[in-house]
């Protein structure tokens, strides 16, 4: 393989876990600063009141969160695909 074929190969294989999660929500997920409490709306129809945003697995687009309420000390794990909405608590 020549270096020129390498480098494109790599930088498609760059793109392609740059660009796994994609949406609206997990975009935004990208961007929303740690512990910031939000309600999750999933795309079921459940929805995750008050829990507290962990981070974001860009290789496999899982997002977790706290429920410090409910569930002290447990984590959850969600596919932010799969989230159609949040709501980010005020202050």
């Amino acid at each position: 393989m020549t270096n020129k074929s390498q480098k494109h190969c790599n930088e498609c294989h760059k793109k392609d876990h740059e660009n796994k999660c994609n949406g609206c929500i997990c975009d935004q997920l990208r961007k929303l600063q740690t512990q910031t409490e939000v309600d999750v709306f999933l795309s079921g129809g459940q929805m995750l009141e008050d829990v507290v945003f962990i981070t974001l697995n860009q290789k496999d687009c899982c997002a977790f969160f706290t429920d410090p309420t409910t569930e002290p000390g447990s984590t959850l794990i969600v596919d932010c695909q799969q989230i159609q909405a949040i709501r980010i608590e005020a202050d």
